[in-house]
């Protein structure tokens, strides 16, 4: 339990910093990607689809809300806030904190619970974009950790593809091909 709370504080701390930002135009900070989208994604092993959406509410902070599904009357859904700061010209640092709700059709029955995770986004051309993160799922008293990197090719300002691979998620390990749509 205490591991929890100081995992959660220090996320709520690294957030709330980055919120309190100045509002003075001089003092603004910028991040490096574009977080107002709409996302389809397909996943693999086992198969499963899924949409998500992110708003920018704040130069450094964004809503985000997501849900997967086998189509068999499961569904894991997601929705929270997220924030995001530039580390330089060419990456930013992410971090969620997420309500987790997930009827999986094995271990969960419209279980709710709370992620909090913290990854990284990086340019490695003016096209290609990789990235990673760690997260802390616990939803009825089961606690996990979740990985995940992918590779994301920006054919497009407004339009980009990626692949993923999704590592102890409620589907267990997955690659998700997804298309992301700028708005």
């Amino acid at each position: 339990m205490i591991r929890k709370t100081l995992l959660a504080s220090s996320l709520m701390f690294i957030s709330a910093t980055s919120m309190a930002a100045d509002n003075d135009p001089s003092n603004a900070i910028m991040s490096n990607f574009s977080y107002d989208y709409v996302e389809a994604r397909i996943g693999f092993s086992p198969s499963t689809f899924g949409a998500g959406f992110s708003k920018s509410i704040h130069p450094n902070a964004h809503a985000i809300v997501s849900i997967d599904s086998e189509l068999d009357g499961d569904y894991d859904l997601a929705t929270g806030l997220g924030f995001h700061a530039p580390v330089n010209n060419w990456a930013d640092i992410t971090g969620e904190m997420l309500l987790r709700v997930v009827d999986d059709n094995k271990h969960y029955k419209n279980d709710t619970g709370m992620e909090l995770n913290l990854g990284v986004r990086q340019w490695l051309g003016p096209q290609l974009e990789v990235g990673g993160k760690v997260g802390y799922l616990s939803i009825d008293d089961n606690d996990d950790t979740l990985f995940s990197v992918y590779g994301r090719f920006h054919s497009t300002e407004l339009f980009s593809i990626g692949a993923e691979g999704r590592f102890n998620g409620i589907y267990g390990d997955q690659v998700m091909l997804t298309a992301r749509f700028k708005y």
